[in-house]
């Protein structure tokens, strides 16, 4: 893979390329340290992936993250960088992966292999395959990142804090505000049918009167949801009622 490194530390492009040239799937480097650089660098030379830098003189490497994501066919990017509170964001944006400085050459490796077997993928596979950003869901549980895709999420509670996704596989608690994960959930297919949930109204397995003229319904993953009064009438126009 032809990599580009964006970073505007000498040094840490220097430590950087000899770790890469140790990476059996870097086959050549290049290096930026601006995003006009960056970009200028691009139109000369095809980029299979990006080490990414987030704070460069003046300039977030998020702003050149969103420039390269609009690209027909985007190199892949795995952010490289001594802040960890960007990750979530990162992962928005379709990173690979977030690794920290110090670099240490095992973790550099995994990245590498990690985005290689992207790489091949998305090589063998249809463009019209790929799942766009927008219908992914990033979040974070403790130390980990998941990406979740939106299409398997039956739905999403918060109690005491904790937000809880449910999908078919198993389910994931994170402290993410249920506000924040209802502007992120794309598809119209989603709901918020009570203060406390948001539902994929086509894993609706059954509607049940409820108290004073309201329904439960049960999802497929038999978990109970309340549909409260102030969602009634938008809920009872959505599925056809």
């Amino acid at each position: 893979m032809h990599t580009l490194i964006v970073d505007d530390e000498p040094l840490s492009r220097n430590e950087l390329i000899y770790l890469l040239e140790q990476c059996n799937e870097i086959t050549s480097i290049a290096e930026a340290e601006s995003i006009e650089e960056a970009l200028e660098n691009m139109l000369q030379q095809s980029v299979d992936l990006i080490f990414l830098d987030i704070h460069l003189t003046n300039e977030s490497g998020l702003t050149l993250a969103n420039k390269v994501n609009q690209l027909k066919n985007p190199p892949l990017i795995i952010f490289a960088t001594a802040y960890d509170e960007y990750a979530v964001k990162a992962f928005e944006l379709n990173a690979q992966d977030y690794v920290l400085k110090p670099f240490e050459l095992a973790r550099i490796q995994q990245a590498v292999s990690k985005a290689s077997q992207s790489f091949a993928a998305d090589k063998e596979k249809p463009k019209e395959m790929s799942l766009p950003v927008s219908m992914t869901l990033p979040i974070q549980v403790e130390e980990y990142i998941y990406i979740l895709k939106q299409q398997d999420i039956i739905a999403v509670e918060v109690e005491n804090g904790i937000t809880t996704i449910y999908t078919a596989q198993k389910k994931y608690q994170t402290r993410e505000p249920l506000s924040a994960l209802e502007k992120k959930l794309s598809s119209p297919n989603f709901m918020r049918v009570h203060r406390s949930y948001i539902v994929q109204l086509s894993y609706i397995k059954e509607i049940q009167p409820w108290f004073n003229h309201t329904f439960q319904v049960t999802m497929e993953n038999q978990l109970k949801i309340p549909v409260s009064r102030f969602y009634m009438k938008e809920f009872k126009e959505q599925i056809g009622l």
